[in-house]
Parts: C-alpha cells; sequence; structure tokens
C-alpha cells in the first residue's frame, strides 16, 4: 500500500509512482469523498489537503483509480534565444545549436501539471540543477528545463528553471475551459523558429453582473479581491488562493452579515480611497458603517498588523480561478456578487495576539527534514520577515540552513504554509498563491491555526518557530 504522511492539519502527501498518482487524483475528482478539497499529483507522490472535520484521511482508499483521457499531440514554435542558453550547452559539454537540436528532438511528453497554472511539467529536459537562488521574474512563455524536464512559465513569475528559449502560445486562459492548453499525456513537437509570432489574444472575462458599489479613487499599497481558498483545479496548476488572514476576513464578513467565505477587499499596509455609487453597508475589520451615493471612504493605513479586510454586504466579484492576484486600479469599479456562498473548511479563530513586533510561530517537521544538515537549528533560531514577501511566499532572513545534500527535489505538491527552503538556505513559508507543486526541500510546516500570524507580519518582524510534535 501507498505510504500516507500528514504534513499539518488537513494536509498530508503519498508516496507512489507519478502514473499512480495521476490515476488516484483523477478517481478521486470523479468520486470525491466529502471533505477532500484537493488532490495533486507530483512526480513520485499525491498531495491531498482536505478538511479535517469531514474526512478522516487514515482511512481513504487509496488504491483507486481511474483511466487517463485520450493522449493529443500538440505542436508548439519556439525561439530558443534564452539568457541561460550557451552556460547550460557548456555544462554539459555541448555547443549551443547541438543542445537546441536535441531538445528538439526530444520526446516531451506531460507528466502532470503544476508550479502555476498551466504550468505542464515534461519529459525530454536535460539533467541540470534548478539556480541555487530562484529569479524574481521570469517571464511569460519562457522555455525552461531543470532536473530532466521541460517546462514553459505561462505567467511572469519567481522561477528558479533553466531559461533556453521562447514560446508565443497562451498556456493558460483562466476564461477558457479547460483553462491550461496541455494536459497530463500530450506529446509536445516543438518547432524551432527564428522568430516568434504575435501571441493570441486572452479570452476576455465575462462581464460582472451585480450591483455596481465603489469606483476606486486610488488603490492603497496593494488591495486585491481576497475571498476564501476555491480549490479543485490543481490538476490544471491554479492554487486555491484566498485571503491571508482567512480568521480576520471571516470576522470582517461576520460584522455585514456574510458567509465566511465571501470575498473582501485584502488591504496590505495602506489601504484604499473608494467613492460608493449606491447605499451601502460596510465593514473595514469589524467596524461596520452606513455608506450613502457619493461618500467618499478612505481607509488609510493598516493600524495593527500588515493587512485588514473590507467586506459588503453580499461580498465582491471575485477574479476567474486562475487569475494572478493584482491590485485594483484607479478608476476601476468594483461589483458587488451575485454567487451563492461557497462551501469552505472553518476558518482558523483569530490569534489572541497578533501584529507584535516577535512573533512565536507553530510547525511540524517537514517532508525533507532529513535533507538538511543541522535541522533542530530551524527551531532555534530567529528569522524577519523580508520587504520582498508576498502573497506567494513570505521571505525570512537570518541564519542559512546548512544542506546535507541538494535542495532539489522531484516536484511534489506544496501545502498551505509549507516552509520550503532553496539551496541558498533561506526559508520560504509559502502562502494562498504558492506554487502548486515545487522542486525545493521543505524543513517544516505551519500550523494552519497560526498562519494569520504571519499573515499579518510587516516586513523586519521577528519570527520564532517552534516544533508541534503529533500525539
Amino acid at each position: 500500500m501507498p505510504e500516507l504522511r500528514k504534513l499539518c492539519e488537513g494536509a498530508a502527501i503519498v508516496s507512489l509512482p507519478s502514473r499512480s498518482a495521476l490515476g488516484l487524483a483523477a478517481a478521486l475528482a470523479d468520486d470525491p469523498p466529502e471533505g477532500l478539497l484537493d488532490a495533486v499529483p507530483g512526480a513520485c507522490t499525491l498531495l491531498l489537503l482536505y478538511d479535517e472535520a469531514l474526512l478522516d484521511i487514515d482511512r481513504l482508499d487509496l488504491s483507486r483509480s481511474a483511466a487517463a483521457p485520450p493522449a493529443r499531440v500538440v505542436r508548439i514554435e519556439a525561439c530558443y534565444d534564452g539568457p541561460d542558453l550557451a552556460e547550460v550547452a557548456r555544462e554539459l559539454g555541448l555547443a549551443p545549436a547541438d543542445l537546441v537540436r536535441r531538445h528538439v528532438e526530444a520526446e516531451h511528453v506531460v507528466s502532470f501539471l503544476g508550479f502555476a497554472p498551466g504550468f505542464a511539467y515534461m519529459t525530454g529536459g536535460f539533467a541540470v540543477p534548478r539556480l541555487h537562488t530562484p529569479r524574481v521574474r521570469v517571464p511569460a512563455g519562457s522555455l525552461a528545463i531543470a532536473d530532466g524536464f521541460t517546462g514553459i512559465y505561462p505567467a511572469a513569475t519567481p522561477g528558479g528553471w533553466r531559461l533556453i528559449g521562447r514560446v508565443a502560445a497562451r498556456m493558460f486562459d483562466p476564461a477558457t475551459d479547460p483553462p491550461a492548453l496541455l494536459r497530463p499525456g500530450d506529446r509536445v513537437v516543438f518547432e524551432p523558429v527564428a522568430r516568434l509570432r504575435e501571441p493570441p489574444a486572452a479570452t476576455p472575462s465575462p462581464p460582472p453582473a451585480g450591483d455596481p458599489l465603489f469606483r476606486v479613487i486610488g488603490p492603497g499599497a496593494f488591495t486585491s479581491v481576497q475571498g476564501s481558498p476555491r480549490y479543485g483545479l490543481a490538476s490544471s496548476g491554479v492554487p486555491a488562493g484566498g485571503a491571508m488572514d482567512l480568521a480576520l476576513l471571516a470576522a470582517a464578513n461576520r460584522a455585514v452579515g456574510n458567509a465566511p467565505s465571501a470575498a473582501a477587499l485584502e488591504i496590505t499596509l495602506a489601504g484604499p480611497d473608494l467613492a460608493a455609487l449606491r447605499d451601502v453597508r460596510v465593514a473595514v475589520g469589524t467596524d461596520v458603517r452606513l455608506l450613502h451615493r457619493g461618500d467618499e471612504l478612505r481607509t488609510g493605513p493598516v493600524r495593527r498588523g500588515a493587512r485588514a479586510y473590507l467586506a459588503v454586504e453580499g461580498g465582491f466579484v471575485e477574479p476567474l480561478p486562475g487569475e494572478p492576484s493584482r491590485t485594483i486600479a484607479i478608476g476601476e469599479v468594483l461589483h458587488r456578487s451575485t454567487a451563492a456562498p461557497r462551501r469552505s473548511p472553518r476558518p482558523p479563530r483569530l490569534p489572541l495576539r497578533w501584529g507584535e513586533p516577535l512573533l512565536d510561530v507553530r510547525a511540524r517537521r517537514g517532508p525533507q527534514w532529513e535533507f538538511f544538515a543541522s535541522p533542530e537549528d530551524f527551531f532555534d533560531s530567529y528569522y524577519r520577515v523580508s520587504p520582498s514577501s508576498d502573497r506567494r511566499g513570505l521571505r525570512l532572513q537570518g541564519p542559512a540552513l546548512a544542506l546535507a545534500r541538494r535542495s532539489d527535489i522531484p516536484p511534489e505538491g506544496t501545502a498551505p504554509g509549507a516552509v520550503q527552503v532553496p539551496g541558498d538556505g533561506m526559508p520560504i513559508v509559502l502562502g494562498p498563491d504558492r506554487p502548486v507543486t515545487g522542486g525545493y526541500a521543505k524543513i517544516a510546516t505551519v500550523l494552519p491555526a497560526d498562519f494569520p500570524l504571519l499573515a499579518q507580519a510587516r516586513p523586519g518582524t521577528a519570527v520564532r518557530f517552534l516544533e508541534e510534535r503529533w500525539t
């Protein structure tokens, strides 16, 4: 029987070959047990996310399997002019032209999707390691290789793969069904060209159906529309997303009579200025007020912690799943949602102490604990939250963790709050917009009940991790 290991409350990982992981994930998607939120295939694992109140994960039937859809041949034009092409060729003892030829002639079959919406892990790459420190931004359409895989970055994201070229194909379109161009089993043929065509236009999103509520006068530092996580699209590489602080989101929603899952404005550090387009009741945190048409709401700086939530009766219209989190824009009109509240796991409770200069955060040992020379150092050290942190992950500054072996691992699903450690030894606590799969060792997983503490940590906040053992 496959080995199942719990990572934290509501997350477990199963060790089994890729083909078996895909078959089990398909079977669970066809007939999901109550409480299963998502199943994320990896190279040799399956990550299970679930609601502990509804599903006893130890009793889940892991022998199930479903047939894969018929394979297709997908042709993609590629311009081999990536910034890492020459260096990779030198590492492999090849001329750049020979590396390109070998890559074009290789068999590229999609094993699974992950990391980012529409990102397909394909065979036919080269056995070269990822970058020691990932790039902060990889351009959309970048053709990349690492650890024997080939991949294409569908959108501009951080990434550590080696860039050998570009494509113009749209790998992910949130307004189409399915949203990802590729699916497991597809055979991809790369056709080398000297110049790429113009990328195809994205499918326009449907216009919002709800009442217009506000016009944005000023967007604030980073204000986005966020509700509870939306599960079920991990097979297309789409993270569940959702608010950074689900406890505070639920409190703001309760103040205006909404379900905890309703979408609100997530305000980071400094809030927006809004003009009311109709009479509307709002809550900033739990402070409820009635605005009349023509009133202006100036939310100002966040007074405690790093984030606050502005909720309205009925909630806001959310972006489509898989659309990158973005700040609201000057002149944008925000609409009331007409969607029924979705069922979500119970949000964590509001911590008694938060937004303080020193945080004690509980975490459990991660699945690659033994990759580190002295893993106990993680629980004996103090870290500070880096200013480069965002919704994808909180980057920590402090003592680098010494590795006993390379940090690179076969790609596997990432749990909320997973503490990933790239080759430079600096931990990153993964957030709601994290990559669905990742290829770096994970030393720990933060307890869901304590993640709101990190969500409210301003840059420079000191963090100490406390080990929580299973009983």
